[in-house]
């Protein structure tokens, strides 16, 4: 599934920003972070960024956007399904009780910084934002920690990606294999690079 989007990311011009869009969206729209590769899908977008098949700024806009949007979709969600629904139906999408265990163990341990913290562990970006919801966390509140979020974790993806170039797959397996404090360490180390970066070249114009 993977190697297919890539495909078309590769292939569609300026088209690609919509599936670029909508894998941000959909992968923490619930549980369909449970399918949708949009971590893998971000990071290769900026490869093809440094590539120069895309436009690095608008990869980044329409990512944040998408990852907003995505998280909204998952809180709205879970406010009007609640958690048994989640409960009763999510085993159709490959949600085992186990992982939702440890997904309202981790909100319950961080509380509102759930919804930041999350989004740079993968079975909790799939389902944290449900989980608020459901939890009547206030909107205010998630909405703040969810824009927070999406930004670095979009920022740290596709910058990890254009810096990396080829080597995108070994930031992958970093961010799969270690988790949230490397994905924290990797989101502010990108926005540095991102802002040296532009800094260098506007010295050199």
């Amino acid at each position: 599934m993977l190697a297919y989007i890539l495909d078309l990311v590769a292939r569609l011009g300026h088209w690609s920003y919509l599936i670029i869009f909508l894998a941000a969206a959909l992968e923490s729209a619930a549980f369909l972070g449970l399918l949708i590769p949009g971590e893998s899908i971000m990071l290769a977008s900026g490869f093809f960024a440094h590539q120069g098949l895309l436009e690095l700024d608008a990869v980044i806009v329409v990512g944040i956007i998408g990852a907003i949007l995505g998280d909204n979709i998952g809180y709205q969600l879970g406010s009007h399904l609640g958690r048994e629904w989640l409960l009763r139906h999510g085993t159709r999408f490959g949600l085992k009780p186990k992982r939702l265990d440890k997904a309202e163990a981790f909100f319950a341990r961080h509380g509102a910084k759930a919804v930041f913290f999350g989004r740079f562990v993968g079975f909790a970006r799939a389902l944290v934002p449900f989980l608020a919801g459901a939890s009547r966390m206030r909107y205010r509140q998630f909405i703040v920690y969810n824009a927070i979020g999406a930004v670095l974790w979009t920022l740290a993806c596709v910058l990890l990606g254009y810096f990396l170039g080829a080597s995108w797959r070994v930031a992958e397996q970093w961010i799969s294999r270690t988790g949230l404090v490397i994905g924290v360490l990797l989101a502010a180390a990108a926005v540095g690079m991102w802002i040296r970066g532009r800094r260098t070249r506007s010295r050199s114009t």
